[in-house]
């Protein structure tokens, strides 16, 4: 079995802070209102959030709406890069749990790969997918911009007081979220110049044409 890395305060003053921060917002997490904020946004977690996706990219198949269609690919494609992102750098680092620490735990950080939850704090992968799904639903449907962003943002926001990410940790899943979205997008576009919408039968539907956003 993996350990966690053996740190036991924290290496940095921005480490330091976060971490005094995280425990005097604490109490909030038994809150009625964070409680069920932070319900609502285990919508962003992997498993609920790629159904999400698919099942957008399925109803504009179903529908016959190609640009519905194109935005649920999207979607998908950057909510799985995202996810594959965070994983890959939560095998690599340890970073103890707000609430861990809150209930009497000992502050770790640094290399690690632990695969218990309690340690892998960093960084948000609801973060990371709701930032990347808010990008893409944007992309193609700019008026929509807003609430999704709004959306991303409140998911993010609520990990704080729930005691389930520190700030940084919310700030590299934004930064993840962004970048898969960007290279959903270009590697989508690789595609649509290599085999023009107008050649692509119905079993390619997914591939959206260019939209010039």
């Amino acid at each position: 079995m993996t350990r966690p890395a053996k740190r036991s305060k924290p290496r940095k003053a921005t480490e330091t802070v976060e971490v005094a921060a995280s425990e005097k917002a604490a109490p909030l997490r038994r809150t009625w209102f964070v409680r069920a904020t932070g319900q609502l946004s285990e919508l962003a977690d992997q498993p609920p959030l790629i159904t999400i996706c698919a099942v957008t990219a399925l109803a504009g198949i179903a529908f016959g709406n190609r640009r519905l269609a194109s935005a649920g690919a999207r979607m998908l494609t950057a909510e799985l890069i995202a996810t594959a992102a965070k994983d890959a750098i939560k095998a690599r680092v340890d970073r103890t749990r707000p609430r861990v620490v809150a209930d009497g735990g000992r502050y770790r950080s640094g290399k690690g790969g632990t695969k218990d939850s309690a340690h892998s704090s960093f960084p948000s992968g609801h973060t990371a997918g709701a930032v990347a799904v808010a990008r893409a639903v944007a992309r193609e449907y700019p008026a929509a911009a807003t609430p999704a962003y709004a959306v991303a943002s409140g998911v993010a926001a609520i990990q704080v007081p729930r005691s389930q990410h520190y700030p940084s940790d919310l700030a590299v899943g934004a930064l993840i979220g962004v970048a898969a979205e960007a290279v959903a997008y270009g590697a989508e576009r690789l595609l649509a110049r290599r085999w023009p919408a107008r050649e692509v039968e119905a079993p390619l539907l997914l591939l959206p044409a260019p939209t010039g956003t």
